[in-house]
This record gives C-alpha cells, sequence and structure tokens, in this order.
C-alpha cells in the first residue's frame, strides 16, 4: 500500500505544471559560464559551462518577444524529450537554456533537480529542488522532489520534516506520513518513527508492511515483546498465513527464547509439514540437544523439499567440506546432503557441482568428474566448474581430456589466465611443444592470475622445459631466469635448468651452484644428487662426481635408474676404472638406457664425449 518516494515520477500536466505562457522572466544578466549551480543561486569554485559559447549567441540574439517565447517553449520540449529519450545530459544543457529566457520558471528547476537525482549529483539536485520551492512551495511534486532530493544527500530529519508538512496539506494521502516515519527511521529516531507509524495504523488499520516497520524499529530499540506483539496482530488478523508464524518464530529464536520459538515452529509444521524454514530451525534445536537422529530427520525433510532455496542449501552443506577431514562421518553426511539436493534440483548446475565438490575434497576424483561434467552440461557459464575439470584432469594426467576441456575454455573464456595455463600443460604432456609455446605465452598476456608472482613462475619454468625440447636453448635459459627471479627456492627450476647447461657444458658455475642450493632445498632427492654429480663430472671434479653419485645409488630406485647407472660409468672411466666402468654400462643398457653413444662406449671401452656422439 505504502512507498517511499519514486525518483522516476514526473510532474503531471496542466494540474501541476504552470502554463509556460504565464512565466516569462527577465533576461538573466549573467553568463552560462557561471555555472548550474548558479542559476540554483548556489555557490559554485570551479563551474563548467554546459552549452556552447554559439548556443549562448544564438539565445541572447533574439530580440523579439514573440521570437523569444516561440524558442524558449522549444527549448522545454526539446529537454522534455531529451528526458524521455534518457539522455539526461543534454536535457540537462537545453533546460538551462531555457532558464536563460525564463529564469523564474519553478518547473524548469524542478526538472533539473530530477534529472541531477538520475545522474547522481545530489548536491546540483537539492540546489534545484530548493529554488523550485522557494519560487512555488504549493507545488506538491516541487515539495516531493526537494524530500527526495534531501533523501540522496543523506539529510534524511529534512526529508521527514518536508513529508511531514504534506501530510499536514494532504491529510488524505497516507503515503505522506508514511514517507515522514520512513525518513525518521532512516534519521535513526526510531521513538519519532514509531510514533508517526502509529498514528498512521490509527487512520489505517493493521497493514503487513507497517506492521513490519514497527516490528524492525521495536528490535532496533531492543524492545522484543512489542516486536513479537505487532507479528502477532498479523496472525490474529490472518491466521492462516504461514509466513507470519515463521517471522514470530525468528524473533523469539534471535532472542533465545527456544522454548516459544520450538512451540511456533512446530505450529507451522501442523499447517505445514515440509515448512523447511521451520524444519531447519527444529533441527538446530535438535542437534544442540544432541539428539542426532531428530536432528537428521528434520534437516533431510527440509533438504528434500524443492521450494527450499538451492542456494540456503548449498550454504548449509559448504562447511562439511572443511569438517570432512577431520571427521569422516562428515563426509557421508555431506554426500547425503548433496544428493538430496540433486534429487530436490535436478536441472540446477550448482547441485551437481556442490557434490563434486563433496568428492573432489574426498579425492574421489572419477566420481567428481561425473558431476562436474554434468553441471556445465546444464550451465556452460560457471567458469570455477570448467576450472575443477582442469584440475582434476591435470591432477589424473590424463592429458587428452584436459586439452579437450582446457581448449574449451579458452574459446569461452578468453581473458582467464588458467585456461591457458592448462592448455599449454596439457600440450607439453602430449609433446605438442610447439603449441605449449604459444598457450603458456597467452596466458602471461591475460590479466586473470597474472599478478600472482608463484603462478608466473610456474608458466616460466614449464616455458623453459617447452623451449628446451624444442632446442630453443637461449628462450630456455632466459624462462629459467625469469622463474628463479619469482621464486627463487624452486628446487625444481634449479635442478633443470643446471642439468640443461651442463648437458650443454654452458655456465658451469652458475649451474654447479643452482645444483648445490637444490640439495640443500631437498637433501633427499637421488635425482638431484644424479643432477649434482653430473655436474661436478662436467667440471672434471671427478672424485666429487663419484661421492656424490655413490651417495644417490644408495638408494634402490637409483640402481634401478638407467640413466644414473651410465652416470656413474662415465665418472668411474674418468677415474681410470675402466672395467668397473664397462659394469656399469654393460648394466645401464639391460635396465634400458638408450642414450647416444651407450653402444660404442661398450663396445669401444672408452668414454665417448658429446661432440663425437653425432
Amino acid at each position: 500500500m505504502f512507498k517511499t518516494r519514486n525518483n522516476n515520477r514526473t510532474l503531471p500536466g496542466k494540474s501541476g505544471r504552470p502554463a509556460l505562457n504565464r512565466l516569462v522572466g527577465r533576461l538573466p544578466l549573467f553568463l552560462l559560464a557561471a555555472g548550474l549551480c548558479c542559476l540554483a543561486e548556489t555557490a559554485c569554485k570551479s563551474p563548467k559551462p554546459v552549452a556552447t559559447r554559439q548556443s549562448f549567441r544564438q539565445v541572447y540574439s533574439i530580440k523579439d518577444s514573440t521570437l523569444l517565447e516561440q524558442r524558449a517553449d522549444s527549448l522545454f520540449y526539446s529537454a522534455e524529450r531529451s528526458k524521455i529519450l534518457g539522455d539526461y545530459r543534454t536535457a540537462i544543457t537545453q533546460f538551462s537554456d531555457y532558464l536563460r529566457l525564463k529564469r523564474n520558471n519553478p518547473t524548469a528547476y524542478y526538472e533539473l533537480a530530477r534529472l541531477f537525482i538520475e545522474v547522481r549529483n545530489p548536491g546540483y539536485a537539492l540546489a534545484f529542488a530548493r529554488k523550485a520551492v522557494s519560487l512555488d512551495g504549493s507545488n506538491k511534486w516541487f515539495q516531493i522532489t526537494l524530500a527526495d532530493a534531501f533523501g540522496v544527500n543523506v539529510q534524511f530529519d529534512s526529508a521527514a520534516v518536508v513529508y511531514g508538512h504534506l501530510a499536514t496539506a494532504y491529510p488524505a494521502n497516507d503515503e505522506y506520513l508514511y514517507n515522514k516515519g520512513m525518513f525518521l527511521s532512516k534519521a535513526d529516531k526510531s521513538e519519532d518513527a514509531l510514533a508517526v507509524f502509529d498514528s498512521l495504523e490509527t487512520k489505517v488499520g493493521v497493514i503487513e508492511e507497517l506492521a513490519f516497520q514497527k516490528q524492525r524499529l521495536y528490535l532496533k530499540l531492543n524492545r522484543m515483546e512489542d516486536a513479537a506483539a505487532e507479528v502477532h496482530k498479523l496472525i490474529n488478523q490472518n491466521p492462516d498465513e504461514v509466513r507470519y508464524y515463521i517471522i514470530l518464530g525468528d524473533i523469539y529464536n534471535s532472542n533465545d527464547r527456544v522454548e516459544e520459538a520450538s512451540a511456533i515452529y512446530n505450529e507451522v509444521l501442523q499447517r505445514d509439514s515440509a515448512n523447511p524454514r521451520a524444519l531447519i530451525a527444529l533441527s538446530g534445536y535438535a542437534k544442540k540437544q544432541g539428539k542426532h537422529d531428530l536432528y537428521w530427520s528434520y534437516l533431510t525433510r527440509a533438504f528434500a523439499n524443492p521450494d527450499y532455496s538451492i542456494d540456503e542449501k548449498v550454504a548449509y552443506v559448504y562447511p562439511y567440506l572443511q569438517m570432512q577431514g577431520v571427521d569422516s562421518s562428515k563426509l557421508r553426511e555431506g554426500l547425503q546432503l548433496s544428493q538430496l539436493v540433486i534429487e530436490a534440483h535436478p536441472e540446477e548446475a550448482k547441485a551437481y557441482a556442490l557434490q563434486a565438490d563433496m568428492f573432489s575434497q574426498a579425492g574421489m576424483l572419477d566420481s567428481a568428474l561425473v558431476d562436474y561434467n554434468k553441471a556445465v552440461t546444464l550451465d556452460s557459464t560457471r567458469f570455477t566448474v570448467w576450472y575443477q575439470l582442469m584440475w582434476i584432469y591435470s591432477r589424473k594426467e590424463d592429458s587428452n581430456n584436459l586439452l579437450k576441456v582446457s581448449s574449451i575454455v579458452t574459446e569461452r573464456f578468453p581473458r582467464e589466465f588458467m585456461g591457458h595455463y592448462f592448455k599449454g600443460v596439457a600440450n607439453f604432456l602430449l609433446q605438442n611443444y610447439p603449441a605449449s609455446i604459444d598457450a603458456l605465452n597467452i596466458a602471461l598476456q591475460t590479466g586473470n592470475g597474472n599478478g600472482d608472482k608463484n603462478t608466473r613462475a610456474d608458466v616460466y619454468s614449464l616455458l623453459g622445459d617447452a623451449y628446451h625440447a624444442t632446442g630453443q636453448h637461449q628462450q630456455s635459459d632466459s624462462s629459467y631466469d625469469r622463474a628463479l627471479a619469482l621464486k627463487p627456492d624452486d628446487a625444481l627450476v634449479l635442478n633443470n635448468f643446471s642439468y640443461y647447461l651442463s648437458l650443454r657444458g654452458e655456465q658451469l658455475n652458475k649451474a654447479e651452484s643452482m645444483s648445490k642450493h637444490s640439495l640443500e632445498l631437498e637433501p633427499e632427492s637421488t635425482n638431484f644428487m644424479d643432477t649434482y654429480a653430473w655436474i661436478l663430472f662436467r667440471m672434471a671434479r671427478y672424485e666429487q662426481a663419484r661421492e656424490w653419485m655413490e651417495k644417490a645409488l644408495q638408494s634402490k630406485e637409483a640402481r634401478e635408474n638407467p640413466n644414473m647407472l651410465e652416470h656413474y660409468g662415465d665418472i668411474l672411466f674418468n677415474l681410470h676404472e675402466v672395467d668397473k666402468a664397462l659394469e656399469y654400462w654393460q648394466l645401464a643398457k639391460q635396465k634400458g638406457a638408450n642414450s647416444t653413444g651407450l653402444t660404442r662406449k661398450i663396445a669401444e671401452k672408452r668414454y665417448i664425449l658429446a661432440t663425437e656422439r653425432e
């Protein structure tokens, strides 16, 4: 019934707008460059002209009163047309030009006030509204606009005063009294607002919107009983409206009046046995009392109800994601609730995404994939779901599906960093190195995720690997350097970069330093030991190389690694232990080593330099 002021309301025709031919004013004696605020007789420090100098000359060059009248009318109706078309800036300019001809027309000031409310310039809106009322204080539309302008300037007290005057002048219009109460409420004058609403209730009787406003004010004043009394009025007036009982129960619940709240919620269930609000509230009470079966019964009944908002259900279930790590029973409960959400909302993508999140968090990746794929089938606009699919496929090292999904993502979400990154990963794993390089470079150019230095470091690291695989050593080295500049303690990058340098016999001191640092970070890594030994070997520090290689070969896994066995044979040969070197070369070949020159090493019983292997 009651509405606060609608800012889009326009002035009615003949009854509200003074006739234009009775509002001819003197030509103003100031320039438009003095600013719109000066038109409203307010101060401004740095005004900006709205019209051009040419339009100024056109307005002021009119000498004939008839032509001036025609020009004014034309400007006014052009401004009205611009306003209707939504071109508020042009309308402001046209009304301003009009005011140079008809300076004392309150309607034009009113229109400018409303326009400045629309373009969110509260200061100008208030100035022009004041001017309109000062010229014609009897027009109710001007008064309403003044109240609106006070409102957008957060001067709620003043807005309430204006509506108070309107309520006195127009006692039959209950909306004015209601708006006075609303502005008093916004001004934190709760007692005064209640007095206004009480007087309005005396006039119009018990009305839902009015009762709810009073209820909120009573709660704000910590007068719970009075707030409940307002809702009781509504119940007495309409005892079949379940919504009122829920509101009353919530009032008792928020004030820890558990017995009264429980009684109300149970009464709700007598009228609506599947009411989710009542069921959720009662499930909470049962849980606090340790009545798990009753708690679960109430909860599952609520979740089975399709009228219970899916967003509220999702919000309820998500804490189970964190709890399932410390309490396995929470996983079971969370999955049961997720399944109920799917059953109640079978066409909602977020229902499947919720269950997929539960599976993913529990490490049940195959089940998660089924639900994530169902979710994107129902709604393909959610990047977060696509991301989860890419993440799982990468974790499962399912390169083909990762490439398929990431290709879709890069088309649908070209500005999403992770789509290009995962596309680069998939192509790298499939040995499509040029495509991997292209995707990773695009990832670095996108905005999302580009600010995370750890993520950018990962991209540069993978780029280093891809460039190395294509023999683009300069780009590879540059990428590794950039990765380490962002993440200097990335042990894997330190190892790979140093190993590739040693294979080429370049920057061996730098390679030795990086490899040593990787071992400081991960001292038990046999792969890193092998790299360090190989670099020492390339530096002709054979005894040290032997020491680190033998340390690595203490691991059973290392003794099964053909490359490590061949490296050890190379070291032994350069320490003049030819027979033992030959033994390890043969063992490496038995384990599957296929490096260039291994066959020649065995046949010729000598170490073959890389330059000799071609």
